[in-house]
């Protein structure tokens, strides 16, 4: 089965191209260091050409909230022509869980218009939600890091939200997206998380002892999450979520 992969080089990417490649697909790699460029299109004519399924995993260079908007909205634009063009049969979208709660997000926002642009385009698609990548709970920590005066000087908190999160492995993710490509087309938005849900509090105690770091973990109903707040349960996954197996 001929499968292209939008986004090739990134994390997801590679890790699908290389799953894809072992089993036996006939996989096309496409990123801008293979000459496609989602934005204006270019190279996706050839890309495409003879493809059963694309699953896309590009994401945007900036997150400040126009950019990634404009993003988003003109890669699918772009990616749903082209797939139309083709006759691409499948076309398979990496979102994340609970995208469609958390408005106050400038990237969340522009991810729920890529779902609508594919939702909408009349293709046969598939829309795969993952919960937070385990290769990203650094990052995670690391933007909840708050600087506070204090008697004694500068003293740096950990203020994360009464919340809760279930990290996910990448080569899981990965796994279920090279499933999904060469299966029928769902049609619908599918989900999947990490086998565990636990506060956020507990994610960044563990990433701070990983990294030998004693700054204070504090939990604060007030914390944002990339400035957007949380509800209790905004990034887990529901009833009928495929769960992997890798703990964090």
């Amino acid at each position: 089965m001929k499968v292209t992969v939008i986004g090739a080089s990134g994390l997801i990417g590679t890790l699908l191209v290389d799953l894809l490649t072992r089993e036996g697909e006939d996989v096309v790699a496409a990123s801008r260091r293979s000459g496609v460029d989602v934005l204006s299109g270019a190279g996706l004519a050839k890309a495409l050409t003879g493809a059963e399924a694309l699953v896309d995993v590009t994401n945007s260079p900036s997150f400040a909230d126009d950019e990634v908007m404009d993003f988003f909205v003109r890669s699918t634009t772009n990616l749903v022509a082209a797939a139309q063009t083709a006759g691409v049969g499948h076309y398979v979208a990496l979102s994340i869980v609970g995208v469609d709660e958390l408005p106050g997000s400038g990237y969340m926002r522009a991810k729920v218009a890529q779902e609508r642009i594919i939702e909408a385009s009349g293709l046969p698609y598939t829309i795969v939600r993952a919960t937070q990548f385990h290769e990203f709970a650094t990052a995670i920590v690391e933007s909840m890091v708050v600087e506070t005066d204090t008697d004694e000087g500068d003293q740096h908190d950990v203020r994360v939200p009464d919340a809760l999160i279930q990290p996910i492995a990448a080569d899981e993710v990965a796994a279920y997206l090279a499933e999904v490509a060469i299966e029928p087309p769902r049609n619908h938005v599918i989900n999947i998380g990490g086998p565990e849900k636990i506060p956020f509090s507990r994610l960044a105690r563990e990433v701070l002892a990983l990294h030998h770091d004693d700054q204070r973990v504090v939990v604060d109903p007030h914390a944002k999450y990339f400035g957007t707040t949380l509800k209790k349960d905004s990034l887990v996954t529901g009833a009928g979520a495929m769960i992997a197996s890798i703990p964090f």
